[in-house]
């Protein structure tokens, strides 16, 4: 089998598979019979080792998708593919637009590792091909994200948390929860988590606000333009596939990264809010904004720091302050 892997350091957070693992996954999922021919490691996975291969007799790619081993994981990100793989049915709205699951492992036989193969969807990713087309013509885009994600924030969960559990009766609870395991992250990683930690602890105190959300609905987790596909051929943007949903949750819509996301320019991204719907400005859900902040600045740091980008950690310290303030 050819076998093109994106070179790494010694000791990065994404390890490569060999070929040999490779193949016994493919006879695994697939059958003795079935002969993998190329297997090429993508090098735009942020956290899983990504790679597309094909399959003797077979006209259509496949994705193999490989978790880091569980021993590297933060516990704020472990187990994220059983996380999105339960998530499969509670999106079924979106169903066209998401690659098949043909294959799940979680027994770590094979390589010590979990592993899902997808289908391979059509489309160029979005980073790659958005600029092509005049500023004025991505408002499609944004609505076209807008829409995607009121779809999914429709849909009721039975908790808050994670989406395979444990549950927490409320959002309060879940959503601090997540705040204070990221601070032992940022510990564990050697840096200093302090003001997560009082971020935490605002939080807290702030629960009767938190718990006025009553709801659980789901959370994409992480869509936006780095997770879309889009038509190579279409006059304008069109979106052919969305990935990547394994930190969904169910909580507060607001609290979704895709919220966060549509709010920071102004620019065409504004036109996300013509088929997603009016943000609430309320007093409360003001103050339930900046809270939010503090847990996406968290994480970004946690994974700039896992990405080795240094620099976007210290900021993070600086951008976190500065939503402190404003809640003290």
């Amino acid at each position: 089998m050819e076998f093109r892997m994106v070179e790494r350091e010694v000791d990065a957070f994404q390890r490569s598979l060999s070929v040999e693992q490779a193949n016994a996954i493919c006879r695994r999922a697939f059958g003795a019979d079935v002969v993998p021919v190329v297997a090429v490691e993508l090098g735009f996975g942020a956290y899983n080792s990504v790679y597309r291969i094909e399959l003797a007799g077979r006209d259509e790619s496949v994705v193999l998708r490989v978790a880091p081993e569980e021993g590297r994981q933060f516990g704020s990100e472990r187990r994220m593919m059983r996380n999105e793989y339960a998530t499969m049915p509670w999106l079924a709205a979106i169903a066209p637009l998401m690659p098949r699951v043909l294959a799940v492992d979680w027994s770590h036989e094979l390589v010590d590792r979990d592993w899902m193969i997808q289908s391979c969807l059509p489309g160029i990713p979005a980073p790659e091909h958005l600029d092509r087309y005049p500023r004025s013509g991505r408002t499609t885009f944004f609505r076209q994200i807008g829409a995607i994600t009121r779809t999914v924030h429709d849909v009721r969960g039975p908790y808050f948390g994670r989406v395979d559990g444990p549950g927490c009766p409320t959002w309060s609870e879940a959503f601090t929860g997540t705040l204070t395991q990221i601070a032992d992250d940022l510990e564990q990683a050697g840096l200093d988590a302090a003001d997560v930690r009082e971020a935490a602890a605002i939080a807290h105190r702030g629960r009767a606000t938190l718990d006025e959300i009553r709801e659980p609905r789901l959370l994409t987790g992480d869509l936006w333009t780095v997770n879309c596909l889009l038509d190579a051929a279409a006059p304008e943007p069109c979106i052919t596939g969305v990935l990547d949903f394994d930190r969904t949750e169910f909580g507060d819509p607001a609290a979704d990264w895709t919220i966060r996301m549509a709010q920071a320019k102004d620019d065409e991204r504004k036109s996300f809010w013509e088929t997603y719907g009016i943000l609430d400005r309320s007093p409360a859900a003001t103050w339930r904004s900046a809270v939010y902040e503090t847990r996406h600045i968290a994480s970004i740091r946690l994974e700039r720091h896992r990405l080795g980008k240094h620099d976007a950690v210290r900021n993070s310290y600086t951008d976190l302050a500065t939503v402190l303030s404003r809640l003290t």
